[in-house]
């Protein structure tokens, strides 16, 4: 039976009595509570004193090689000679090359269906993941499962993963040098040692496979393999890959294949996938679109797990996880990519190789001509190193002076080799106009034309402070 208006209110009166007797005898508990504790909690309010925001460890030990370099430079062109910078590893940069139709009309159709605008499965979406197994098949003699593939911001995010999930803070990880500076940006941060193994120039960047194999201990996380090589250009043989497979089954050392430049050869050389070739060797191989297709800016690369044995245990798992970290990468690139890789026509490609390969041999042809100067021919990517027999030079102190004093007399950039651990080096790029290219070797020429020395007396005048 419904109760009265009087019972009603009789008993909400009672209510709010009780609730009140409750809030004072919380607030008498919790006043003794304070008091009992001696003013601990008054006493914590009052630790900070003022502002004291500091940087985090992995942040003030992240550093950027190159950028410190350059940023570091005394840098004034020659304001009568037009600025030609060799030193930018973008080649969309001098807009001689762009994207394929194909590439562009794929993304489009991607905007404009809507159907990739909301987020996919944190290893990509799946017919993304079976165009790349496709399209990657010459890395494995077996099919390429794409549960074995995880897609990335770029490849720099895959080497990252790939780094992370192999080496652990105090443990170290084996580099080239020359090699490119961001390997030690995304390890150093973390705690982890780089050691560097060296290629040989007069062996056409060959591993020195003695020196590389003393720096292998029990603490080794992986081996990190640059083919073809930025910044060298090389490519190696299978036999030179198979001598490294054979070091590293040997020390039970996993492999970070970088294979970015995968698809850029040039005529008479011929790229092999090391994961390829390993047997039981785990590989883990990092590429992309950024340079065979222009699109740097799109950010788009992935991993792809060789494991023929299952030697990696959970660090598959480790892998797969890491790719939880921002949720995936770029959704429309994704949907474009099955577009992207199987309607580009191969002449797309050749005129890009085409393009690089006759700069290189332009450059290559112009420079040794050069006293002073010794450039190494590169098999690939987009890249040569010219050695500079810096002694020869005497009025500058290092590579990275004899750069900075040849952008301030000929308006000419290139990257010191001082960024890759290789002194005495320069990097020049490949990607400009073949008319640029020639105009910047005959600077380049002339540079050093007035400043070589036949002797080994060191003079004084034209030394920077």
């Amino acid at each position: 039976m419904p109760a009265s208006g009087l019972q009603c209110k009789t008993s909400i009166t009672q209510t709010a009595s009780t609730t009140t007797l409750i809030k004072a005898q919380s607030s008498s508990s919790s006043s003794s509570s304070s008091s009992s504790n001696g003013g601990d909690h008054k006493q914590q309010q009052n630790v900070r004193k003022g502002w004291n925001i500091k940087a985090s460890k992995i942040s003030t030990k992240t550093h950027n090689r190159i950028r410190a370099i350059v940023e570091s430079l005394k840098i004034q062109p020659n304001p009568e000679k037009p600025m030609i910078p060799l030193s930018i590893g973008d080649p969309t940069t001098f807009g001689n090359l762009r994207a394929s139709d194909e590439t562009m009309m794929a993304v489009q159709r991607c905007i404009e269906s809507g159907k990739y605008n909301g987020y996919a499965h944190t290893q990509g979406h799946e017919e993304a993941r079976r165009a790349i197994a496709k399209y990657s098949a010459h890395q494995s003699a077996e099919d390429i499962k794409t549960e074995n593939i995880l897609m990335c911001s770029g490849c720099s995010a895959a080497l990252e993963y790939c780094i992370l999930v192999l080496c652990d803070s105090g443990q170290n990880l084996l580099v080239p040098r020359p090699g490119f500076c961001l390997y030690q940006t995304l390890a150093e941060g973390l705690g982890i040692e780089i050691r560097y193994y060296d290629l040989l120039p007069e062996r056409q960047w060959e591993a020195d496979l003695r020196q590389l194999e003393s720096l292998i201990d029990e603490n080794t996380g992986a081996l990190l393999l640059n083919n073809p090589s930025n910044p060298c250009g090389s490519v190696f043989s299978k036999k030179h890959l198979e001598d490294i497979l054979d070091i590293c089954e040997r020390h039970y050392l996993p492999i970070i294949a970088d294979e970015i430049y995968e698809h850029l050869v040039f005529p008479g050389s011929e790229f092999i996938a090391v994961s390829s070739l390993s047997k039981n060797v785990p590989v883990l191989t990092c590429s992309g679109t950024t340079k065979r297709f222009l699109v740097p800016g799109w950010r788009m690369g992935w991993v792809i797990i060789h494991d023929r044995q299952g030697r990696l245990g959970n660090a598959i798992g480790g892998l797969k996880s890491m790719c939880s970290r921002i949720l995936g990468s770029n959704t429309i690139v994704q949907g474009a990519l099955p577009d992207m890789l199987e309607k580009t026509p191969k002449s797309f490609f050749d005129s890009v190789i085409n393009l690089l390969y006759s700069n290189a041999r332009l450059a290559y042809r112009m420079l040794k001509k050069v006293r002073g100067l010794n450039p190494v021919m590169p098999d690939g990517a987009m890249y040569m190193m010219v050695g500079v027999d810096i002694e020869r030079f005497p009025a500058f102190k290092t590579d990275t002076h004899f750069v900075q004093e040849l952008v301030n007399e000929q308006s000419v950039f290139c990257l010191p080799g001082a960024c890759f651990e290789c002194p005495n080096f320069m990097r020049i790029i490949l990607t400009v106009p073949g008319d640029m290219m020639k105009e910047a070797c005959i600077r380049i020429a002339q540079f050093c034309e007035a400043h070589y020395k036949n002797d080994n007396n060191i003079i004084e005048n034209g030394l920077l402070d």
